[in-house]
């Protein structure tokens, strides 16, 4: 067997110059496999491998080490120095959806969000800091609804102390759980805020006995989880909450260096009409000043803008500042790293290879492994809907196309043709329309001028505020593509005694309801035995020589039906009445 050495990723032209095949041999076969690949299609070394045994070719593939880099595109987490200063605690606020974490936030920095946020609930990380006795610490609120998942997880990702909020009229609950998952994974520290402890039915020592459960257990029971009862609503116990969170922070002695270039991480990306891209960002490390080169994965940008996520203008941003930055060539992407360089050319240069090395690895917009399995495994019956999502943010974005794809069944699956950020556009009604999709907006709006395009090209625009209003209305449309479920009802059975008359159309013949309830309309089989002779449509009963809707059991009638065929109906014989029904499926 042959063997050929490739890269991580390659174009369909050079993998078939490799294979010394024709590129249209190699350009069937995806196709064949639903893939509609062009000549300069870039696919990974997985993908490779399949499409090379699906040819039945006798080569084997092995990956080609790459060249190490002239400069790492990543970084890991900044070590502080010996004489690194003392930082704020960054602190995640998490827990289940409506258990009343942006409420708690709310009563800390004396504002209103809550009241203003679709459906109540958040869905957006939203940062800030407040001082508390003269120290600040920086709070990150999380979205509680299972789509936000993975917003949650990048969030644990960027803390130092993970605030789990628990009702205690409700419990531990699902997202509870998965916010405790997170923090364990991303390392940090957890502390627990049983809230509502003034609501009717609260039960702070039920949440602690399910927190140890979850092998969290509280320092009143001699175990080492800080656990605080507060009260969002009236402010009981929110003070002390505080005292807790600078004093486990005390105990990390969390510390970062300032005198140094800015580092830090993308938390929200999204773009405003006048401003362009606007990222938030948590400084990690160093400090961030207004006109610094800031590069973020494959974009950078001169800070035209640097404000405190409350709109107050900055000069600069130290460790553990959330910030707003403005200036970006182009998008971040949501959970990025950013850091400072030291000139324009710099930053385009360091950004230019970033792309370029994005575009030929295997996030391209090219066929992954897991993609072209997931396709050549598909029954063939599967339906699409094809959707175009756009959304206010980032972070939105990612959740809303990632709760979309747990739609998917054997039968009916999301395709997202097109994505982006900012309101809905021409170019996205015409893609829409040329490929028959839905487009649905998250928190944003749509043009006049647009919105009368869309209608002219009878293309399907959906907004919506509350991400699972979104979901449930694209699950409706899902449903719509599920072949409806064809259900019988039986409802009795007859023994035929005599028979009346045989055409070769009609048989009226009578006998004994021997179970159930014969009622007309209704469909049947004659049964000799457990030969089925055929089916048919009863089309009247008879109790004696009156006419009648329905017979039951123990009583003897006469019964008429339809055959589209001749059925020699004899003595003995059983006729099973039954109602069929067509039934809408939901997923």
């Amino acid at each position: 067997m042959a063997t050929i050495e490739i890269e991580d990723t390659i174009t369909v032209g050079a993998l078939a110059d490799k294979l010394m095949i024709p590129v249209s041999r190699l350009i069937g076969e995806l196709m064949k496999n639903g893939i509609m690949a062009t000549v300069n299609e870039q696919i990974d070394f997985d993908t490779a491998q399949i499409i090379v045994e699906e040819l039945g070719l006798d080569i084997a593939l092995e990956r080609q080490e790459m060249a190490a880099r002239t400069a790492p595109l990543s970084r890991s987490k900044p070590a502080a120095s010996e004489g690194a200063a003392v930082r704020p605690p960054v602190v995640a606020v998490m827990g289940h959806v409506d258990h009343g974490k942006t409420t708690l936030l709310d009563t800390i920095r004396g504002s209103h969000v809550a009241k203003g946020e679709a459906g109540g609930i958040t869905q957006h990380i939203s940062a800030y800091q407040v001082d508390h006795n003269g120290r600040l610490i920086t709070f990150l609120d999380t979205p509680g609804h299972e789509a936000f998942a993975s917003i949650r997880e990048h969030s644990a990702h960027l803390t130092d102390i993970a605030l789990i909020v628990v009702a205690a009229d409700d419990g531990v609950k699902p997202q509870t759980l998965e916010a405790i998952r997170f923090a364990r994974k991303a390392g940090v520290k957890i502390i627990v805020a049983i809230n509502k402890v003034d609501k009717e039915g609260a039960n702070p020592n039920l949440v602690k006995q399910q927190l140890a459960e979850q092998q969290l257990l509280v320092e009143e029971w001699g175990g080492d989880t800080v656990v605080v009862e507060v009260s969002a609503v009236t402010g009981k116990g929110v003070p002390e909450l505080l005292d807790m969170v600078l004093l486990v922070a005390d105990v990390e002695d969390l510390r970062a260096d300032v005198d140094r270039p800015a580092e830090g991480l993308i938390i929200e990306a999204h773009v405003e009409q006048g401003r362009g891209p606007v990222a938030h960002g948590l400084v990690e490390s160093g400090t961030l000043y207004l006109g610094d080169y800031v590069v973020v994965g494959g974009t950078y940008a001169k800070l035209r803008n640097l404000e405190s996520t409350s709109g107050t203008a900055l000069t600069e941003a130290t460790p553990a500042t959330p910030v707003l930055m403005t200036g970006f060539k182009s998008m971040p992407e949501f959970g990025d790293e950013f850091h400072v360089v030291a000139s324009e050319r710099e930053a385009r240069a360091l950004a230019e290879r970033r792309q370029s090395e994005q575009a030929q690895g295997p996030k391209s917009h090219g066929v992954t492994s897991s993609e072209l399995i997931r396709i050549m495994n598909r029954n063939k019956e599967t339906t699409e809907l094809n959707i175009v999502v756009k959304a206010d943010a980032q972070g939105s974005l990612t959740s809303v196309i990632d709760s979309l794809k747990t739609l998917d069944t054997q039968e009916v699956v999301v395709r997202v043709v097109g994505s982006g950020i900012g309101q809905v556009t021409e170019n996205d009604v015409y893609l829409a329309q040329t490929s028959h999709a839905i487009i649905y907006g998250f928190n944003i709006s749509i043009q006049s001028n647009v919105k009368q395009l869309a209608a002219r090209q009878q293309v399907s625009v959906r907004l919506f505020n509350i991400i699972y209003e979104l979901i449930d209305d694209a699950r409706e449309e899902l449903s719509a593509l599920l072949s409806p479920e064809v259900r019988e009802t039986e409802l009795g059975r007859l023994i035929v005694r005599g028979i009346f008359k045989t055409t070769k159309t009609e048989v009226i013949c009578g006998g004994e309801v021997t179970k159930g309830k014969l009622e007309v309309p209704a469909q049947a089989y004659v049964m000799r035995g457990d030969d089925k002779l055929g089916e048919v449509e009863v089309t009247n009963l008879k109790r004696g020589p009156a006419d009648t809707k329905e017979v039951f059991e123990g009583e003897m009638c006469g019964l008429s039906f339809k055959t589209k065929r001749r059925i020699d109906v004899q003595e003995g014989d059983t006729i099973e009445l039954f109602r069929r029904e067509v039934v809408t499926r939901h997923l």
